[in-house]
């Protein structure tokens, strides 16, 4: 790792009425003193004027030292607090890269915090987590993971393992009593107690991975059902004009919704038909990519006409792993009570957009289909998380498929073992490739 002073500003872009520069970097007195004229006590906020080459004054502020290790990098941190003016924090900023430092790639200071020990690497990631987080129960989830909640149940998790390891591996120099040793270390309920737990933790992650990502939600259906009318009803505002003329949605509309803190991303489609308006069937090309992209797609039907031959049309091209809900809307003009009930071709529920009736119906199906329960201990994960927890699972079961005699091999027993210890690694970065950290580091804030 290079020991190069690294400068950014820390806040967000646009006017505030504090700024912040964040610098990292080996030896940093030298550089608070060519910057302000003072030494900086550790800990310890200093006034101070910030000041250019020819010792004019940039802004006035607060200057912080934090001395190596003792830092969120591990190494020397200097932070100018400054006013929060655009050109104030570029002219700040300016000065700090005359002065020597360079400026800080994404998440370049995270990177250094877990390179120096600081953090590991899903606490790493449960920074970005935390900024970008959309509801407050996501909020929540990554502070647990941010303070190593999520690293000591994998840390449990790999403890074990290697208790279990030294017990299979000590056989393997006793060939003749191997089974009859691992049976009185209870070596076979260890590893079905492991299981067990891989199988608790994968389940929080997965509600983690859930609260961080949220479900992308389509409203697809033909022109005038009622699309737009259940997009303003879903996210308490009048986003979408609504019309009895068809085709009045022309493009996608976003709208971003929580249900029991998970983020639900709605976007709601030109209507599905056949035209010879150019800019509509552009609307109509866009809406089948979003389609193709979603969780979840629900049609709506006129609850008067029920699935037609052009509805069906549209189930027959929508992608086969898709989930889908039909939606038999505007139920209120049809006489008809808000209902749940499965189809051949999966759930339907009746409702109406504009009467507000059966919407509960609907947001306990999107929950259901979700996965989603109830839970006060998650924690923040991302899709890696889940694909190495997957990973452990499978070498752990395969591990129990040799002590069980569908494997005769003790050595494999020891090496699912192993690997099953490195997929663990992978998710705090015990085990992480270099190309890895580029792409989770690159993802970040500049100033973080």
């Amino acid at each position: 790792m290079t020991k190069d002073t690294i400068a950014a500003i820390a806040t967000a872009p646009g006017r505030g009425g504090v700024g912040v520069i964040r610098i990292s970097g080996s030896n940093l007195l030298p550089f608070a003193f060519a910057l302000t004229g003072k030494t900086p006590r550790p800990r310890y906020a200093t006034l101070a004027d910030f000041q250019a080459a020819d010792g004019s004054t940039i802004d006035t502020g607060l200057l912080l030292y934090f001395p190596n290790p003792q830092s969120f990098t591990g190494e020397d941190v200097l932070e100018l607090q400054g006013h929060g003016g655009p050109v104030v924090m570029q002219m700040l900023l300016a000065r700090c890269l005359d002065l020597g430092a360079r400026l800080a790639e994404p998440g370049e200071f995270s990177r250094r915090a877990f390179l120096n020990g600081k953090m590991d690497l899903a606490q790493a990631e449960a920074v970005a987590d935390l900024i970008d987080a959309a509801t407050a129960s996501a909020a929540r989830s990554a502070v647990r993971s941010l303070q190593g909640e999520f690293s000591r149940a994998i840390g449990e998790l790999n403890d074990e393992l290697i208790n279990l390891r030294m017990l299979v591996e000590a056989t393997l120099d006793f060939p003749e009593e191997d089974i009859d040793f691992l049976k009185a270390a209870d070596a076979f309920g260890r590893l079905e107690r492991l299981q067990l737990k891989l199988a608790e933790i994968f389940d929080r992650a997965g509600q983690g991975k859930l609260l961080q990502s949220g479900l992308h939600v389509v409203l697809a259906g033909q022109p005038n059902v009622g699309k737009s009318s259940l997009l303003n009803r879903l996210a308490g505002d009048d986003l979408a004009i609504v019309t009895p003329i068809a085709g009045t949605t022309r493009d996608a509309l976003r709208s971003t919704i929580q249900i029991e803190g998970i983020p639900l991303h709605i976007i709601d489609t030109a209507g599905l038909r056949e035209t010879d308006d150019e800019v509509e069937r552009i609307g109509i090309e866009r809406s089948w990519k979003e389609i193709e992209r979603s969780d979840v797609v629900l049609l709506l039907v006129d609850a008067r006409t029920g699935v037609t031959d052009s509805d069906r049309e549209i189930l027959e091209r929508l992608p086969k792993a898709l989930q889908r809900i039909t939606l038999y809307n505007k139920i209120d003009l049809a006489e008809r009570e808000p209902e749940r009930h499965d189809e051949v071709d999966g759930v339907a529920i009746s409702l109406s957009a504009k009467a507000n009736r059966g919407i509960d119906l609907l947001r306990r199906e999107l929950l259901r289909i979700a996965g989603w329960h109830q839970a006060e201990d998650v924690f923040i994960a991302r899709e890696r998380h889940l694909r190495a927890l997957a990973t452990a699972q499978e070498h752990v079961a395969a591990a129990r498929a040799v002590v069980e005699g569908i494997l005769p091999a003790l050595e494999l027993f020891a090496e699912e073992l192993r690997l099953a210890q490195h997929a663990l690694g992978e998710i705090t970065g015990e085990f992480t490739a270099d190309d890895l950290l580029g792409v989770i580091f690159s993802r970040f804030c500049i100033g973080k």
